[in-house]
């Protein structure tokens, strides 16, 4: 899994609230347990005009020019700003693997399905939450100004906007540690992978039995 330490991005207003994940990542998708390749399809049925397919290459698809990833000024977005309730539905990871896939390092938005909010944090996505004021203001600015962008440091668990402002957030202290050194749930038990082989070691030599191969 990526680190997410500091990360300065391009941010995309997605100004509508109860995004559920199928509308992430619709589910005739959800044809692989791989993490990466789910980026053209992130948002399908908003990105483009006509009804996706499973193994339909996206790049002759007719995209939609009102949508807001895919306006010039909105290119090369990796900070995502969104409503409230964002990533409810189905507790699919495939969300979060489209987004990061797509090139979304972080969401900010004023509360998060459960489920999604978790996903993230074991895919290298932040998901920020702040009060809907500050998030109004944030969606206020980034429609007022062309690329605008904004800075993230998890390590100070800070939002720095162009004119040097921050805007605190909170995390829990776990799932920030494993962001920073890049820890996934099997990243943490690797952690522990030469007491696993002593455990092994000992337990072979206490009750061989049990490894015995099966003929």
């Amino acid at each position: 899994m990526n680190k997410f330490t500091q990360h300065q991005g391009i941010v995309a207003p997605l100004d509508r609230a109860n995004v559920d994940t199928d509308l992430i990542i619709p589910k005739q998708f959800l044809k692989s347990i791989k993490r990466s390749g789910f980026g053209p399809n992130l948002f399908d049925e908003l990105r483009y005009l006509d009804e996706g397919q499973p193994d339909q290459d996206c790049s002759g698809r007719p995209l939609n020019p009102d949508f807001v990833l895919n306006k010039a000024r909105y290119q090369g977005t990796s900070i995502l700003l969104a409503r409230k309730n964002f990533g409810c539905g189905s507790s699919r990871e495939h969300a979060p693997w489209a987004l990061e896939d797509f090139g979304i390092r972080a969401i900010i938005a004023p509360s998060f399905a459960d489920i999604f909010y978790n996903n993230c944090f074991k895919n290298g996505l932040l998901p920020i939450v702040l009060d809907e004021a500050v998030v109004d203001q944030l969606f206020a600015e980034t429609e007022a100004s062309e690329g605008y962008q904004l800075s993230i440091d998890l390590e100070r668990q800070c939002v720095i906007k162009p004119d040097g402002s921050e805007i605190a957030f909170e995390v829990d202290a776990f799932r920030k540690h494993c962001l920073l050194n890049g820890l996934d749930d099997i990243g943490l038990t690797l952690q522990y992978a030469d007491d696993i082989r002593d455990y092994e070691t000992k337990r072979r030599a206490s009750a061989p039995w049990l490894f015995d191969t099966i003929k």
